[in-house]
């Protein structure tokens, strides 16, 4: 090796374990459990219906999963994170949108309070998000703020004991049913991104507009909406964490928000792998099981690696976060492969069935529709990338030339 050339290794692990703690394994037991009894005699309904699952939202609720790594003195069911990211693999695995309502109310609305807010904050707001009593939305996306979340043309004016907001948020999660926002806008434009600030906003406040719910591609029991705002007034208390240090609130939140959307792709894959499996068992062809057809094992084969090591990227950044240690680059590694891999498992789940992958009696064409947009939501593959190099250059600088 030459000796200039800095060696490119992966952070230890220390005491690292691939075996789930008696605890976690619980949290998938009692997931499955209540995904495979509650949520899968209607997901194929609610996908085709487009209606938000309230009664199953209130029982996710009612099983702490809600408010899963929140502390209990908040109402929480003070899980670990890597409890919660198995807990959004098996929504996903039996229907995508419960996993997104989840994900985006625990990861983009309880994270950022419980971490910035105030004692005051996480008593009015956190503890009924915790116990599901209120669904939380997260307002960032705008339409010249996508990828580049820095541009938020949303702003904040002071005016007395209150700050005005004026503006427009897209593709909003869990819009509809929201009763607390989680909103970033400009409060000194001229600092750019260092002048957004955060704010907790009560979503039936005047001068909130709520339009109508989007049809989307897939995730179809997922509420999705555009969120107007017009000389809304909210407190000068529900600032979340300090004035013009939003962007930092933002960036934060959301390396857990990938970690979320991760899993949410990974019970996704997990679905069409075992759906692919069953069906290869069978299905005849010939005279013979499809199964036994090499170009049939060469598919399954090809949808257990995407899975496994998804799963192992998944894990290893909710490790590292539940440890306190860096994880932005494990995070967008795990949010870049696993939404990838949904993509080409549910594709894959779709070849082995043939035609009859085509139809939606057979699940894995939604299994695809909800795949796509987990390359998309959190940020899309191509900023995880810019993100993976950003944090490499980070830890293994370039020298210029002399």
């Amino acid at each position: 090796m030459n000796p200039t050339t800095p060696e490119i290794v992966s952070p230890p692990a220390p005491g690292m374990s691939f075996a789930l703690t008696e605890e976690q394994q619980a949290v998938r037991e009692m997931v499955r459990d209540f995904a495979e009894s509650e949520i899968r005699p209607i997901a194929a309904a609610i996908d085709e219906s487009h209606e938000f699952p309230t009664a199953t939202v209130k029982k996710m609720a009612e099983l702490g999963l809600m408010g899963m790594f929140v502390p209990d003195e908040h109402g929480g069911a003070g899980m670990d994170y890597l409890s919660y990211a198995i807990a959004i693999e098996e929504l996903s695995r039996v229907c995508a949108s419960h996993g997104v309502i989840a994900s985006a109310h625990n990861s983009l609305v309880c994270y950022p309070i419980l971490a910035y807010g105030n004692a005051a904050q996480q008593q009015k707001y956190l503890t009924p998000l915790a116990r599901g009593e209120h669904i939380g939305a997260y307002c960032l996306t705008e339409p010249n703020a996508g990828s580049n979340a820095a541009n938020q043309q949303t702003t904040a004016v002071a005016d007395g004991d209150a700050f005005v907001l004026n503006g427009t948020k897209l593709f909003v999660t869990n819009a509809g049913p929201a009763h607390t926002l989680v909103v970033y806008a400009a409060t000194d434009r001229a600092l750019g991104p260092r002048g957004i600030s955060a704010f907790i906003v009560e979503a039936d406040a005047p001068g909130i507009t709520k339009s109508k719910k989007e049809k989307k591609l897939g995730i179809h029991a997922s509420d999705t909406r555009e969120i107007v705002f017009s000389n809304a007034r909210v407190p000068k208390e529900n600032l979340l964490g300090e004035l013009n240090k939003g962007y930092t609130v933002a960036l934060a939140t959301l390396g857990g928000g990938r970690i979320g959307i991760a899993a949410q792709a990974l019970g996704i894959a997990q679905a069409s792998l075992e759906a692919a499996v069953k069906y290869a068992g069978e299905r005849k062809q010939f005279d013979r099981v499809i199964g036994e057809f090499d170009a049939i094992r060469h598919m399954l084969a090809d949808m257990v690696i995407e899975v496994d090591t998804a799963r192992l990227l998944v894990y290893q950044a909710s490790w590292l976060r539940d440890q306190g240690r860096a994880h932005i680059k494990e995070a967008s590694l795990a949010k870049w492969h696993a939404s990838e891999a949904a993509t080409r498992c549910a594709h894959l789940a779709i070849q082995v069935h043939g035609g009859y992958g085509y139809l939606s009696e057979f699940l894995v064409e939604r299994y695809w529709r909800d795949a796509r947009i987990t390359e998309l939501y959190e940020g899309t593959t191509e900023v995880q990338k810019m993100v993976v190099a950003a944090q490499l250059l980070k830890e293994h600088p370039v020298a210029s030339p002399a």
